[in-house]
């Protein structure tokens, strides 16, 4: 008796799990280019503009050393009691900005009881000239032919930041105050303030205006 066999095939697997990742890939391969689609569907405008911003300057000067408009680097010798110094002295603010306030400090470098002792010591009184002081000598001595206002009244001569008065002209950028310092030694002062020398030192500081809008 002749027995007949066939062979049959098993199923492939493999093959089935290629089919299937491939079909994987395909799908997420569409899905990434449809979000693709999407990166490239966004409008934009721009619009820009720019402006310049820059400071101001706060600068306060003295007049030129050596002529009427500075005369504060000219001392004097061999002062009794009742004797004036007058200095003529110009003040410009030199700077963009208005100012607030100007003061005024001295100070003594070498010192004596010229400018420690406050009553019998030097006395200062600072005025000024609504135009151009004119001046004689030297010894100097100063008249004006416009208006004369109180600047600082009669003091002792060394103070820290002594307010100027006197509605300041340099107080508005670019105006300038024509000043006349004046020095006495008081007719009381005694014999301990023979034989004394100090140097004095002007020291004028503008301070800006107040903060405004701009």
């Amino acid at each position: 008796m002749i027995r007949t066999f066939s062979l049959r095939r098993a199923p492939n697997k493999r093959s089935g799990t290629t089919r299937k990742l491939i079909a994987t890939v395909a799908i997420l391969g569409a899905a990434a280019s449809i979000a693709g689609f999407g990166t490239y569907a966004s409008w934009t405008s721009t619009t820009s503009q720019s402006h310049t911003i820059s400071t101001g300057t706060v600068t306060i000067a003295l007049g030129a050393t050596g002529a009427a408009t500075n005369r504060l680097n000219i001392g004097a010798s061999a002062l009794a009691p009742g004797d004036t110094i007058q200095r003529s002295v110009d003040l410009t603010n030199s700077g963009s900005l208005d100012l607030a306030s100007v003061t005024l400090t001295t100070t003594a470098s070498p010192s004596s009881l010229l400018d420690t002792d406050t009553t019998n010591g030097l006395q200062m009184v600072i005025d000024k000239c609504s135009v151009a002081w004119t001046e004689s000598g030297p010894p100097y001595t100063y008249t004006c032919s416009g208006s004369t206002t109180s600047v600082v009244a009669s003091r002792a001569v060394i103070g820290s930041n002594i307010a100027l008065g006197g509605s300041l002209a340099a107080l508005t950028a670019g105006g300038t105050d024509h000043l006349r310092v004046t020095l006495t030694l008081p007719s009381g002062a005694g014999n301990t303030l023979q034989n004394q020398s100090s140097t004095i030192s002007y020291a004028f500081t503008g301070t800006q205006r107040a903060a405004t809008n701009k």
